[in-house]
């Protein structure tokens, strides 16, 4: 996938278990560990807000975009 997910470095700028924030936000734990070792294929505006306002950051400090690196995204889902 190009897009890369920088949850995990952003759970530990801030101290934060991931069970903590799937719990801030409503979604579950296993669904946030799939967009936290991304294997996702999209992500709603409405849980990227949420995410933001718990970790106290903006998009950018979560998602990166790596050009050619597209493999991996037969087993993606939407969040």
């Amino acid at each position: 996938m190009a897009i890369i997910v920088h949850l995990d470095l952003m759970l530990a700028r801030r101290k934060m278990r991931s069970k903590e924030l799937a719990q801030k936000i409503g979604l579950s734990e296993a669904n946030l560990s799939l967009l936290k070792n991304g294997r996702v294929k999209g992500v709603r505006f409405a849980t990227l807000e949420r995410l933001c306002e718990a970790l106290r950051c903006q998009p950018g400090d979560l998602l990166s975009y790596l050009p050619g690196n597209a493999a991996g995204d037969e087993a993606a889902a939407e969040v």
